[in-house]
């Protein structure tokens, strides 16, 4: 590498020359919320164990997570096994005691009895937990999802469903989730989080009437989510705002949650808009899983702040990323795509003989990461595109094993290894190596969980087994 005769600012237009003048929270007072564990193990397949959420849990803590929402204890005895374990581990010291340890529930009683049930068997106390519990803002989910349970709610008749005003199911809704916070106070449990599915799809104006209710419940936290990863920072524009000021967030009347979705590759950009915004806590997953197009990712939001930003989060272990995206992809199954920002296999690769060439001779030509930063390796992959001074580079390095062969470094060798090798790769492409690559992913992504023929084929096993 070259060492630069001038400063790197003086050569380049840097990102943050541009964003400098936005003005953001401290970053000692952004609180990183965590959502693998439980929203992430929502993508088709994923199935952590007990252990598994553990080892995930104890490895999110010490990166910096301030809360983590680890399961839906009700769901499963497995979730209620994983809130045990990680309660424990929490009160013996090996997770630490300020991780804010955080539960999701439906508006149900029994989803929040199922909570306490589990807290007191792992020896801690309800004011030990956050509950987040679950409700939505948007008008068609009201009516059309939770209608039929509302209306059970209010003592009237399921045939009232489909022509019942939204007012109805507007107000019926506040009533359902104002109770279950009450309920969760009364219990001892001091952090309540009143979480709203599709609210980026929902009116501002009751989103606004609804927050006031389940604060004046006992709510601590509102979670506003961008279930179907449908918003614009414009979008977020309209609503954060006017959330922050009206319900004095930067006062600390209320923490905000940004949970957005990533179904337009907007999660990022946008969860920053609302922490500029003044949103306190953005919720994030690892390797961005999550269902359909999975959350926002941690890697992206921690990146995307600092580099392009100037916002470091002081607490936060970015060293780590590789060592966080490996172990989720153990513990999931699901490998991310070679060429994911930030942290995926080959961001850090190089093949282009242009490309290799200005990297040579100072990183910074093409790539701004710097791969140390987020626990990368940089790497040089030889194929058809490859030139000749990549390949006098790694021989070099290599050149004492070379010699102690009887091989010496000259430039017949290394146009005969550049050679040789685009014949090996254009050989590669021939025998239909990248094709059957392809296949043994989808073949192994396909066995993560049970498919649809799956499913029928299990029934009709089972069908013979009884005999029926």
């Amino acid at each position: 590498m070259v060492e630069l005769r001038e400063p790197l600012e003086s050569l380049l237009h840097l990102p943050q020359g541009y964003t400098k003048h936005l003005t953001f929270p401290d970053p000692a007072k952004i609180i990183l919320y965590d959502d693998t564990l439980r929203d992430g193990e929502q993508m088709p397949g994923v199935a952590f164990s007990p252990a598994q959420k553990l080892e995930l849990a104890t490895l999110l803590a010490e990166m910096g997570v301030d809360v983590m929402d680890v399961a839906f204890p009700v769901s499963s005895e497995s979730d209620q096994e994983a809130l045990r374990l990680i309660l424990k581990a929490q009160q013996a010291g090996s997770i630490r005691k300020s991780l804010d340890v955080l539960l999701m529930c439906r508006a149900i009683k029994g989803d929040i009895d199922c909570v306490l049930k589990c807290v007191e068997q792992a020896g801690a106390r309800p004011s030990s937990v956050s509950v987040l519990i679950l409700s939505t803002l948007s008008d068609l989910h009201l009516k059309y999802k939770l209608g039929r349970a509302l209306l059970k709610q209010e003592g009237r008749p399921e045939s009232e469903w489909l022509d019942a005003p939204l007012s109805f199911y507007r107000q019926a809704n506040i009533r359902m989730i104002a109770s279950a916070i009450a309920y969760a106070k009364s219990k001892g449990i001091e952090r309540i989080e009143f979480a709203a599915e599709d609210a980026s799809r929902g009116d501002l104006g009751y989103a606004l009437e609804w927050a006031e209710a389940c604060m004046a419940a006992g709510g601590t936290r509102f979670c506003f989510s961008d279930t179907c990863g449908v918003f614009t920072p414009e979008g977020v524009d309209h609503y954060f705002p006017a959330l922050v000021e009206k319900l004095k967030v930067r006062q600390g009347r209320v923490q905000l949650t940004a949970h957005f979705h990533n179904d337009f590759g907007l999660g990022a950009i946008n969860t920053v808009r609302a922490v500029m915004h003044g949103a306190t806590h953005p919720s994030l997953t690892a390797n961005g899983i999550g269902e359909r197009a999975g959350n926002t990712s941690i890697h992206q939001f921690v990146m995307v702040l600092k580099e392009l930003y100037g916002v470091t989060l002081p607490r936060f272990q970015y060293h780590r990323l590789q060592e966080l995206r490996r172990a989720v992809e153990r513990a999931s199954g699901v490998p991310i795509m070679p060429h994911e920002p930030i942290i995926g296999e080959g961001v850090f690769s190089h093949e282009s003989g242009i490309h290799t060439a200005g990297i040579l001779i100072h990183p910074a030509i093409y790539q701004f990461i710097r791969e140390e930063a987020v626990g990368g390796q940089h790497r040089l992959i030889f194929g058809k595109h490859s030139g000749a001074g990549a390949v006098e580079e790694v021989l070099r390095r290599n050149a004492p094993v070379l010699e102690a062969q009887g091989i010496h470094l000259d430039e017949a060798l290394v146009q005969g290894a550049l050679d040789k090798v685009k014949e090996l790769r254009s050989r590669m492409i021939e025998d239909g190596h990248t094709q059957a690559a392809v296949s043994r992913y989808y073949q192994d992504y396909e066995q993560l969980g049970i498919s649809e023929a799956g499913l029928v084929e299990l029934v009709l096993q089972m069908g013979k087994a009884t005999g029926s």
